[in-house]
């Protein structure tokens, strides 16, 4: 079954338009053809006019290049949600943005944070998948209960899995495991400013990294006003690539009251930054989003931004072998196929 919203689709929807409008501008000049519509002047200037009118149109019906359509354009799993809190009472009674999924050897494993009230301390849940979609939790849930563990990022380096969170009072973290169930607290993260000193005191939280072929980057943001960035070699020491923010909200209100980065990928020499961001004062509500970057430091934000609303936010992109997945996790987990492929 082909998706509704095909970039076939798009095509004709744009097709259409551009033939409405030059048939709206032909039925404006059509009263004034008994007057100096037969002018030779006349005549040019209409013609410019209509030319101008079809430009305009196919510009905007093209899609920008630096964002290909499996990368922004999304439908939901007809199963969604497929993960959530109990809503019983038991250690994971709710979940919270936000997750991380990994994909290794063909399994899928997810990290999750639970907890019972708002104010209860965040624990660190487990759970496996061969699909993606549907999960099995770890019998031995939560998997770490010595400390606050919340929106987190995982990645391998060497033999072990290095986890980075936010603790209490949004403060980012790290943990280390051997393998993937094991954690050990490392301790905050040391983030300098360029001259070596450290930034200045405050939360900072959400953190994403990544490796490139120069080294590891560190996103991360403060009260998700801005995302900064920095580099380290040994993840002991992170230094700010600059003092100034690489993502800021506006100029559209989509993102004016908060944002943070949640994970960045990278596609055909491009580095993609999925975030969430919200336009109310409250943040009641969060959507997903995207910016583009040659070089980590600057971003160009997607026009149609928000990709997704209603909070499905705190997205990552997970590469199925044929096909990025896009999985949003505030609240509960789920899954958005690419509207240019078909649903499994």
């Amino acid at each position: 079954m082909q998706i509704p919203g095909s970039t076939q689709r798009r095509k004709e929807c744009a097709k259409a338009q551009r033939r409405g409008s030059f048939l709206r501008l032909c039925a404006f000049f059509a009263p004034l053809r008994g007057t100096w519509y037969h002018s030779l002047y006349m005549r040019k200037i209409i013609l410019l006019l209509l030319v101008s009118c079809i430009f305009l149109q196919c510009k905007n019906s093209q899609p920008e290049a630096e964002f290909p359509d499996e990368l922004v354009h999304f439908v939901s799993y007809p199963n969604n949600p497929i993960f959530c809190g109990t809503d019983t009472n038991t250690w994971d009674r709710h979940i919270r943005e936000r997750g991380w999924i990994l994909k290794e050897d063909g399994v899928y494993h997810l990290w999750y944070t639970g907890y019972v009230n708002e104010e209860d301390e965040k624990h660190l849940g487990y759970a496996t998948s061969t699909d993606g979609y549907h999960w099995t939790k770890y019998p031995s849930n939560p998997i770490y209960s010595s400390g606050w563990v919340e929106d987190m990022c995982v990645v391998k380096k060497d033999s072990l899995y290095y986890m980075f969170a936010e603790g209490r009072g949004d403060t980012a973290h790290m943990l280390s495991s051997p393998d993937r169930l094991h954690w050990t607290e490392r301790g905050n993260l040391n983030i300098r400013q360029t001259n070596g000193q450290a930034i200045t005191p405050g939360s900072f939280g959400t953190p994403s990294v990544l490796k490139t072929d120069s080294g590891w980057y560190l996103l991360y943001e403060r009260n998700d006003a801005a995302v900064w960035l920095a580099r380290s070699k040994d993840f002991k020491i992170w230094t700010n690539v600059q003092d100034d923010p690489i993502i800021i909200p506006g100029p559209e209100p989509y993102d004016k009251f908060g944002l943070a980065v949640n994970q960045v990928i990278k596609v055909q020499g491009f580095y993609y930054a999925y975030y969430h961001a919200t336009a109310f004062k409250d943040w009641h509500e969060w959507s997903t989003n995207v910016a583009v970057s040659p070089d980590l430091i600057h971003w160009k934000k997607y026009s149609r931004n928000p990709i997704l609303l209603q909070n499905k936010s705190s997205g990552i992109m997970i590469q199925d072998g044929r096909r990025y997945r896009l999985y949003t996790m505030h609240e509960k987990v789920q899954v958005h196929l690419p509207v240019t492929d078909s649903l499994p």
